[in-house]
């Protein structure tokens, strides 16, 4: 694999149309919506918005800007399985709609993607730093917001740097693969974010990957 940093695109409503920084943070802090399967409340950030599309397609819109009334599930594989098996998307929607097959799948591609553009992002504005001894150096600032740890990666050393940043958010959403890639390396096992508006939208992508990948874990609460 060649040593570039990979072109990694901003996060976008339509693959390669970017969505502003304030359009994002209007999908974080707006209200919040009814789950159509659980009929539970939450904020938009633990939640997945659907459309249907012009061809009548539930359409997945991770981003939240799509034209067309929103359709919300929990950000959970088991209310998206249940909302297919059972055929609960036609009922919100009040219509005959098209779910094609792999629903599941496709939305954990899509939230992976999200995290690696996220991180790539903050790579590029210089809040991002991969390797044990670069986040081990970074720690003394107190500055960092989430430490990340590739799920495939030592459980060891993630234990010594969970241990040098209390406070800060311990991530393991990625594997090491796709963690190198956000950093335009063939693999990486650490890294950490700072503080600011990037990695808290990379926090909000991780929990509903969460919800999607039986091996990520991001842990805030005993630290």
């Amino acid at each position: 694999m060649s040593a570039a940093a990979p072109v990694i695109p901003a996060p976008s409503s339509v693959e390669g149309e970017p969505v502003s920084p304030a359009v994002e943070e209007e999908r974080l802090t707006g209200p919040t919506r009814r789950c159509f399967v659980t009929g539970e409340i939450r904020p938009k950030a633990e939640l997945l918005r659907f459309v249907v599309d012009p061809q009548g397609r539930i359409a997945v819109d991770v981003a939240g800007t799509l034209p067309g009334r929103g359709l919300w599930l929990t950000a959970r594989r088991d209310i998206v399985a249940e909302a297919v098996s059972k055929r609960l998307f036609a009922r919100a929607a009040k219509a005959q709609v098209v779910v094609e097959a792999g629903l599941e799948d496709r939305i954990e591609a899509l939230l992976v993607r999200r995290c690696m553009e996220l991180i790539g992002l903050a790579r590029r504005a210089g809040l991002a730093m991969v390797g044990f001894v670069k986040v081990k150096a970074v720690l003394a600032e107190n500055k960092i917001a989430a430490l990340i740890a590739a799920t495939d990666g030592a459980a060891d050393g993630r234990r010594k740097l969970a241990a040098m940043a209390p406070g800060s958010a311990l991530v393991s959403c990625l594997s090491a693969f796709e963690l190198g890639e956000a950093f335009g390396r063939e693999h990486a096992v650490h890294a950490a974010l700072k503080l600011g508006r990037l990695s808290e939208l990379f926090l909000v992508e991780a929990r509903r990957l969460q919800g999607f990948r039986a091996d990520v874990k991001v842990d805030v609460s005993d630290r």
